[in-house]
């Protein structure tokens, strides 16, 4: 059988990275696109690196987008690439929506020009549910986004919809639930949780500043959802899929775990900054992961507990290291 290739943008994120190492353990050739930048981070990919071929490219700039398939030829692709912090979406709202939004529909575009039998996933996300109209959420859950930046993932996912009904085309969407992981973005709450646990044990810093602490999320573990990801273009039929755990924690009992882990208690350490709190927040989060249970046999395997000790414990590694 030929060696599947497969094009990951946003390869030097999260989700980018652990599905790189993914996909080499299952023999594919992996094409990451990265966007010209004074400030690309190979942190991630770093160890993986020599196995990838790296190919600059941008979401904005649709020609670039094409003569990266023509020349590569992938398989798959996988659409990880998006302004992806909620926060930042308020102050740069036309961006978030170009990149996030319009994005996709230039990389639907090229593949349409290009090979359309090219499978495609697009990364959406919960927060098109916002406010949401029914608890737990399911692929059928009508959306009420909340922030730019899930108005920009509901057009991504409702465009990908689009060109599959209109175009044929094998073009999916996974709705994925908060996952995390010690590659978690610093600006992320999970990650900077983790990381002043971390350094308050070890004296670097004194205190930690959060917002709306009442917020509850379905929070899984990153390397168990790029599994799901990819199981989803394996597929006969292409489908929707909403991969979560089914279980909801509120950024308190994020923090309550995380300072237990290292020993302190967070109501020593911990203040809430008004500041931080968004415009318009989303308060519940869960997700329904039935169909993905059932069709894809996927499930998040990691638990919550278990999640919030990698991250804690990665945390305090680096904290002994700048320690010493």
């Amino acid at each position: 059988m030929a060696t599947k290739r497969a094009l990951i943008t946003g390869i030097t994120g999260q989700d980018g990275s652990y599905l790189a190492e993914f996909l080499l353990d299952q023999s594919y050739e992996v094409v990451g696109m990265v966007r010209r930048s004074s400030t690309i981070n190979f942190e991630r990919i770093h160890h993986i690196q020599d196995r990838l071929e790296i190919v600059s490219g941008d979401l904005l700039d649709q020609a670039s987008l094409i003569d990266i398939l023509e020349r590569y030829r992938p398989h798959e692709v996988y659409n990880l690439a998006a302004q992806s912090y909620v926060q930042t979406s308020w102050s740069q709202p036309v961006f978030t929506g170009e990149v996030t939004a319009l994005g996709v529909t230039r990389l639907l575009d090229a593949i349409r020009l290009v090979d359309p039998d090219i499978r495609f996933y697009q990364a959406s996300s919960s927060e098109m549910f916002g406010k949401v109209r029914a608890v737990p959420q399911n692929e059928n859950t009508p959306f009420y986004p909340r922030s730019p930046y899930g108005v920009a993932k509901v057009y991504g996912h409702w465009i990908t919809i689009n060109y599959r009904e209109s175009y044929d085309l094998f073009a999916v969407s996974g709705i994925c639930f908060n996952h995390e992981s010690p590659r978690r973005g610093h600006e992320f709450v999970t990650r900077k949780i983790a990381r002043a646990a971390a350094r308050i044990k070890y004296g670097i810093d004194k205190q930690l500043y959060l917002g709306n602490m009442d917020a509850q999320r379905d929070w899984g573990y990153a390397p168990d959802y790029v599994v799901g990801m990819w199981r989803m273009l394996q597929q006969e039929i292409p489908e929707d899929f909403v991969m979560a755990t089914g279980r909801t924690h509120s950024v308190e009992q994020f923090v309550s775990l995380a300072f237990d882990r290292v020993g302190l208690d967070y109501r020593d350490f911990v203040m809430q900054n008004p500041l931080l709190v968004r415009p318009a927040d989303v308060d519940l989060l869960v997700g329904d992961p039935t169909k993905a249970n059932m069709k894809l046999g996927w499930q998040a395997k990691t638990t919550f507990s278990e999640l919030v000790a990698i991250m804690v414990d990665a945390e305090c590694r680096i904290a002994a290291d700048h320690k010493n």
